[in-house]
């Protein structure tokens, strides 16, 4: 079943609307991404040598629920996760293929920059700073950040404003981390959402803040503990990093996207992730910078 309580993001954010629920679903198998066989990349390019080597490195959250959460067999699962796959699949690698490598917000530039992964598919919002040490394909989904906070809403939190002098928890590096300081002077920042849980249980602090889809997750898989506010007060577009100034990489994912979202590949897999808790958007327009 399908979360119902309202995520209304404006138009412009999702061009859709998301639903919340008091219950759980487990999220189906998603169907492998057909994997190219025969493809040729110019000599040269990260595609050729991806190819080559037969094996890709991703970077992707392992706390996320719905988009990356580590699953029973240590592999992560989530509509990010599915994303990696369909990049991996245009280059003609399986996902058996693949190494997932755990980056929380702190460390996707630095492992990008240095080698360690060759994409980062995380709830990764792309931003001018970021973008002036990494480059960005997609965006491949429009996100905005809301609140969640105890069931029930004990202290009356609507919004933002509602946090002055009050103990608000989020992850550190994050733009989520940014974008709160415009409203509190009280964050306590930790290395994943999922360690906000806890303060936010034992009262420590009043809410947590992030993507709002990313703290569905959350509320779904603690179901009767937490709610979203529903008030989202930014806009975040979810894109792909990889090294700056790759641009013919950045270009060969940026295809990729637009080909999942024309043929339906890329709804297929946000319905068999996060869609068994949250409406299906449109796919976003994608930025070819």
């Amino acid at each position: 079943m399908r979360l119902t309580k309202g995520l209304m993001i404006s138009a412009i954010a999702l061009a859709s609307v998301l639903t919340l629920s008091g219950c759980t679903d487990s999220a189906e198998t998603p169907e492998a991404a057909p994997v190219e066989e025969t493809v040729e990349f110019e000599a040269g390019t990260t595609m050729a040598a991806l190819n080559e080597a037969g094996e890709i490195t991703i970077g992707t959250k392992f706390d996320q629920p719905l988009f990356g959460l580590k699953g029973p067999d240590n592999n992560p699962v989530g509509f990010d996760v599915e994303i990696g796959k369909l990049i991996a699949a245009k280059l003609g690698i399986s996902a058996d293929k693949i190494k997932w490598t755990e980056t929380v917000s702190a460390n996707r530039e630095p492992f990008i920059q240095n080698g360690q992964v060759d994409v980062v598919v995380a709830t990764y919002t792309i931003n001018d700073t970021r973008k002036e040490v990494v480059d960005f394909a997609g965006p491949y989904y429009l996100a905005g950040q809301d609140l969640l906070v105890l069931a029930g809403n004990p202290d009356k939190i609507t919004g933002p404003e509602d946090l002055a002098g009050k103990p608000v928890c989020t992850v550190s590096g994050s733009t989520s981390e940014k974008n709160i300081a415009a409203y509190s002077d009280n964050v306590i920042a930790t290395d994943t959402y999922s360690n906000c849980l806890g303060p936010l249980r034992s009262g420590e602090v009043v809410a947590v803040t992030t993507d709002n889809v990313i703290l569905a997750g959350l509320a779904d898989q603690n179901a009767g503990e937490f709610e979203v506010v529903d008030n989202p007060f930014t806009e975040e577009p979810y894109g792909i990093g990889l090294k700056k100034d790759d641009a013919e990489f950045r270009t060969f994912i940026n295809d990729v996207l637009e080909e999942s979202f024309e043929d339906g590949t890329w709804a297929k897999a946000w319905e068999a992730t996060a869609g068994t808790v949250l409406e299906t958007p449109e796919p976003p327009a994608v930025n070819r910078y």
